[in-house]
């Protein structure tokens, strides 16, 4: 059963994965609208509990093992549904193991840094996930379509002449080579949201007063720059989609597929990592067992000496009865139509 919904996983994010070394033209090479046709939108729900109790099961896992740690990069141009897809794929979580950063326009203080530092001070510790909204990946996107950025980051002029963006796409790749070489996973997702869902979406923080706290004047100005944009996801996703941290394009235009996408992506790495509960030594256990003979000696009259054990005992009988039952059933209906088809005979 793990080998096929594994197989389901990597047969529904495939199309995603940018191949390393590939050359990306969004337009023309993703589709913002694309749904895999045997994915229906009536199952979305049931898929997505599942999908969401495998997580829950990967991070309890994740956390007992204390090796390995996550980072998650979410990408998106407004209105893709970033918050939305964290609030529906972490829903059931643990929120302790679970931590996110949103990044806006940098400090004072972060501008007194390299470029990468506010993000190093997010990471993920061993056995946590990290949500980066919005991350390093800005510093080759909004600085990059708008340079003025670059300029109030106060690099040396050597710094900011031509070849910028190439050395920025090979440090950020050297960095995250540096965190997985030290066991630590990075998922990175880009929400690929089509120009009219964008202004529809746009429509909806306006029409609705629930919605309009959300609507920003500055995201129709970034608007009018979509094409370049465009690019610069192109060229980054080209530049930084890599072996050991390669990006994921998920079509954003429909919500449900790409709260789908990003579980079953978050969901394929911890298969990969496959993180184990520690086992306890011979000792250890030895020790657990006179305790446990402690405590059962403590039960009241009455009161079952281990009462999880009865309790998880009672349901398994409750289990087999239901099996029984519904095996009795079975049996009786393929009685009743091999006795119609013989009275019909």
């Amino acid at each position: 059963m793990a080998d096929e919904r594994a197989d389901r996983i990597a047969e529904l994010i495939k199309p995603l994965r940018v191949k390393p070394g590939s050359t990306v033209k969004l337009a023309k090479d993703f589709d913002p609208g694309y749904k895999a046709d045997y994915v229906k939108k009536g199952d979305a729900a049931e898929i997505m509990e599942r999908g969401i109790a495998m997580l829950c099961d990967y991070q309890a896992r994740l956390a007992a093992q204390d090796t390995h740690g996550v980072l998650v990069c979410l990408q998106a141009l407004d209105a893709a549904g970033k918050d939305g897809t964290i609030r529906h794929v972490m829903s059931g979580v643990n929120p302790q193991g679970v931590h996110v950063s949103s990044f806006k326009v940098p400090s004072a203080e972060e501008l007194d840094h390299d470029y990468l530092w506010r993000f190093n001070r997010h990471l993920p510790a061993r056995g946590d996930i990290a949500i980066f909204n919005r991350s390093h990946y800005e510093e080759v996107l909004v600085v990059r379509v708008h340079p003025e950025n670059l300029s109030r980051q106060k690099l040396p002029e050597k710094a900011k002449r031509s070849g910028v963006w190439q050395r920025r796409y090979r440090e950020i790749n050297d960095w995250e080579r540096y965190l997985t070489d030290n066991g630590f996973h990075i998922v990175k997702i880009f929400l690929n949201l089509s120009k009219e869902e964008q202004r529809t979406r746009f429509f909806k923080r306006l029409d609705l007063p629930e919605k309009n706290w959300k609507f920003s004047a500055a995201d129709v100005r970034e608007r009018k720059r979509w094409d370049d944009y465009q690019e610069a996801y192109s060229e980054m996703l080209s530049a930084t989609s890599t072996p050991w941290a390669p990006w994921y394009v998920i079509p954003a235009d429909h919500k449900w597929f790409a709260r789908l996408c990003a579980a079953a992506i978050l969901v394929d790495t911890l298969m990969d990592i496959d993180p184990r509960y520690p086992e306890v030594s011979t000792e250890r256990r030895e020790e657990l067992l006179v305790i446990k003979g402690e405590l059962e000696a403590q039960a009241p009259k009455g009161a079952a000496a281990d009462p999880f054990a009865a309790e998880q005992a009672a349901k398994q009988a409750k289990a087999a009865q239901r099996d029984k039952a519904a095996q009795r059933d079975k049996a009786a209906q393929r009685d009743k139509t091999r006795a119609g088809k013989k009275a019909k005979g």
